[in-house]
């Protein structure tokens, strides 16, 4: 399962609504895809405050999600990274959503009353999630992380989530505990520095598409 589909799986509730409302699951997503991206060295970042999108290998992985990714990044190539989370063709939910669903861990409910009430993905089969959860606790309270698991924590933490989502997890730890132990853990991984400087990197455009916009209205109003 790739890192998207788990982020998923932490980021909607059993019922199939979001786990916390108001969070950008599209974004994280795409940013959740760009990291594995990352790792299996298909694309690359260069330097810079908002650093642009290169692609190293565009020959396509056989996942469905990565590369549907990967296909929209050779098309925007050197686009800034604070754009490319916020491009709607770079969402890989839907293929997400298929992917779970297709797997047994999520069942797919039309939306209903014109769009009123919108499509829902009830959790199927709990044994995934609480599988992720098992290791995310595992991390968080001292055991080695894998990349993949270093990227959840850290996009979550760049969400402003990881408390909330992972409330049961990081039991008796303080906040700021939890962000240092995250920030520890992105770095105790193989490639520790480089995924560090990618995701946040990542998080900083993820941050830059909420608030930005956000203050904009506000100053409008």
């Amino acid at each position: 399962m790739d890192t998207a589909a788990e982020l998923f799986l932490l980021l909607t509730n059993d019922e199939g609504g979001p786990a916390s409302w108001g969070t950008q699951t599209g974004w994280a997503l795409s940013a959740a895809t760009i990291a594995d991206l990352l790792l299996d060295q298909r694309v690359w970042l260069n330097e810079g405050e908002d650093p642009r999108l290169e692609v190293i290998d565009a020959t396509p992985t056989g996942q469905p999600v990565l590369d549907m990714v990967l296909a929209r990044a050779v098309e925007k190539e050197g686009t800034k990274l604070s754009t490319l989370v916020q491009d709607s063709k770079m969402n890989p939910e839907p293929e997400v959503v298929a992917e779970l669903a297709r797997l047994g861990v999520v069942d797919v409910v039309p939306k209903r009353l014109l769009g009123l009430v919108p499509e829902k993905r009830p959790t199927v089969d709990p044994g995934p999630e609480r599988e992720i959860r098992q290791r995310l606790r595992a991390v968080l309270i001292g055991g080695q992380p894998s990349a993949s698991d270093a990227t959840l924590l850290a996009i979550l933490q760049g969400l402003g989530v990881a408390k909330k989502v992972l409330a049961g997890e990081s039991e008796g730890m303080s906040t700021k505990q939890l962000q240092r132990r995250v920030e520890e853990a992105s770095r105790e991984v193989p490639v520790g520095e480089a995924l560090k400087r990618a995701i946040d990197s990542l998080n900083a455009a993820i941050i830059a598409a909420v608030v930005i916009p956000a203050a904009v209205a506000g100053g409008s109003s």
